[in-house]
């Protein structure tokens, strides 16, 4: 077991929402990443009021397939809720401190509870590296090592490749292992598509791997199994909406 502020744990439950939504059970507390819509069953929905411990909804960046502004009402049922966003978001104004704390890259916020860290992106916002009873706990955001292989000029994809790798590196200076990483696989990529999951795992020792920013594609997501699996990860293959798997 491990202890985390005073307390002992076990497990946590991971269930998958919908493209890079997720929520994270401990038993003192509860995570959502980047809601934008619910799952079918409406897995928040219906669980928001028992979700268990103290509750906190982190958006890495203000796109709409990441962040959606609905989450401010939860707290009329949850007024324990802590909302940890990508400062970029602060541009549509959707609460203000105590309410909701703003990050940028190398930006720290903790309590009791959690530790979070914000690294940087490839495209807009931040990723986060999130610590909760006594686990390391990594959601990508939008980072990514971007580019359309079949479609970008070698430029293009070189420079892709130089972004990409330096954000990753500067997270591997601060930790080389986490329990849980949540990181896009997203077939609309083309050729390449799982290329910067392959990079995350080579560099970064992860537990469990959670394919994201897949939409539906599930086939597709779950091509990146074996690549995992060599690399040490257990794999979470996802099958449909409101899934869970323990960690």
């Amino acid at each position: 077991m491990l202890i985390f502020a005073g307390y002992f744990f076990g497990k946590m439950k991971l269930t998958y929402i919908y493209h890079s939504g997720f929520v994270v059970e401990g038993e003192n507390a509860t995570i959502v990443f980047d809601y934008f819509k619910d799952s079918d069953d409406a897995f928040i929905r219906h669980r928001l009021p028992s979700f268990p411990g103290k509750m906190y909804v982190l958006a890495s960046h203000a796109h709409p397939d990441h962040f959606r502004e609905d989450i401010m009402k939860w707290k009329q049922q949850r007024p324990d809720i802590r909302y940890i966003l990508s400062r970029d978001i602060l541009q549509k104004r959707p609460a203000g401190p105590p309410d909701a704390h703003y990050l940028e890259k190398g930006d720290l916020w903790s309590d009791d509870r959690l530790h979070v860290r914000a690294f940087g992106s490839t495209d807009v916002g931040v990723s986060f590296l999130v610590e909760t009873e006594g686990k390391q706990i990594f959601h990508a955001g939008d980072l990514n090592n971007w580019h359309w292989k079949d479609e970008s000029t070698e430029d293009e994809v070189r420079e892709s490749d130089k972004h990409f790798l330096s954000e990753l590196a500067d997270i591997r200076q601060t930790v080389a292992r986490v329990d849980l990483a949540m990181f896009p696989v997203d077939p609309r990529l083309g050729t390449d598509y799982m290329l910067g999951a392959k990079q995350f795992v080579d560099r970064i020792r992860v537990d469990l791997f959670s394919p994201m920013h897949f939409g539906r594609a599930y086939a597709q997501a779950a091509a990146f199994k074996p690549f995992a699996e060599r690399a040490g990860c257990r794999f979470a293959a996802w099958k449909t909406q409101g899934e869970s798997i323990e960690f």
